[in-house]
């Protein structure tokens, strides 16, 4: 495996974060992900997710290819299994620039997106063009800001997009639309995963419905949370995106930026709460654990509080896609302890 990303991350920090990450997307769709293919991954890290069997549990997070440009590419880096988007049914330009913030001294990202992209129909024709045989692909799903049926919206996506992907992501958790976090609360999540698992009973398919919740929230919404995932026997659950909390240990002058805290301060937040949802739900919701891993021993304490896998994202900006293999080559010991 060559890794170029240290000769190249100077070069790319002195870009404007957003412009980096078109560049790093260019050169994926151009191949340079077949720089880190390695072999076989390890059988001890065999795992399986939404009843089939993937051959590591280190997953991509939604945000990295928000459009399916790259797809099934994505799984040249090694990933097990990989979440485009968030997509909304219409195209939607976002916040204005600047949105995305580096937060060198803290390993961290801010940003403040508001699900940009090209919506549904852009969304849709990528996914018709995938390899499915190259791995399991999910999409990740959410309103427009201009919204006044947002369930609707998310019934749309699903009508769209289930029969193009293995898993779809209920996003009820991004900070950047304003009242989306308000669907987290029971009485509307309940309505919410009615409308949209009734959707996908009506098309006959089998994609799993995934449901995406912030770290930022207290004990009794976690209780309200997994009560309605279990009772809905929800396929799995994410936790967690993006934290509008500011840790005092923040360092970077960019620590006041509006927005969602990803990166190295949002792991310890995100395990606690993974475990708490965990000790609710026991086995009978898979988690999938986020926020903050950047080595394997990170990996291996989301294993622990009670994830059946995991994703990254932040720690990529920094390390680079060479990442994946160490974690993945490191992760087994750390697994057998």
């Amino acid at each position: 495996m060559i890794d170029l990303y240290p000769w190249l991350r100077p070069l790319l920090f002195r870009l404007d974060p957003e412009t980096a990450h078109d560049l790093v997307m260019t050169a994926l769709a151009c191949g340079a992900g077949a720089l880190y293919r390695s072999g076989p991954d390890d059988p001890a890290l065999a795992t399986t997710l939404f009843g089939r069997k993937i051959s590591n549990p280190i997953g991509l997070a939604a945000g990295f290819d928000k459009v399916a440009r790259l797809g099934d590419k994505l799984f040249d880096l090694g990933f097990g299994f990989v979440e485009v988007g968030g997509v909304t049914p219409r195209p939607q330009a976002g916040n204005p620039r600047p949105r995305l913030f580096r937060l060198e001294e803290d390993r961290a990202i801010i940003n403040r997106f508001g699900l940009n992209g090209g919506g549904l129909d852009a969304m849709s024709a990528r996914l018709e063009k995938r390899d499915r045989s190259k791995g399991l692909l999910g999409v990740n799903v959410g309103a427009n800001k201009d919204s006044t049926d947002r369930a609707a919206d998310y019934v749309e996506a699903i009508e769209r997009l289930a029969h193009l992907v293995d898993f779809a992501t209920v996003n009820v958790s991004s900070p950047n639309t304003p009242g989306l976090r308000t669907l987290q609360g029971r009485d509307e999540l309940e309505r919410l995963l009615d409308r949209v698992l009734d959707a996908r009973s009506r098309l006959g398919v089998k994609t799993a419905i995934v449901l995406k919740i912030a770290p930022d929230l207290n004990e009794a919404d976690l209780d309200d949370i997994a009560a309605v995932a279990t009772d809905r026997r929800l396929d799995a659950m994410i936790l967690g995106n993006t934290t509008i909390s500011r840790p005092e240990t923040l360092k970077s002058p960019h620590k006041g930026e509006a927005g969602g805290l990803s990166g190295a301060p949002l792991f310890e937040l995100s395990t606690r709460v993974l475990a708490g949802m965990h000790a609710r739900v026991g086995d009978k919701v898979p988690l999938i654990g986020t926020g903050g891993i950047s080595s394997a021993a990170e990996a291996a304490a989301k294993l622990k509080a009670g994830a059946v896998a995991v994703q990254l994202y932040s720690a990529l900006i920094y390390q680079g896609p060479a990442l994946v293999a160490r974690i993945k080559r490191e992760l087994p010991a750390l697994m057998r302890k």
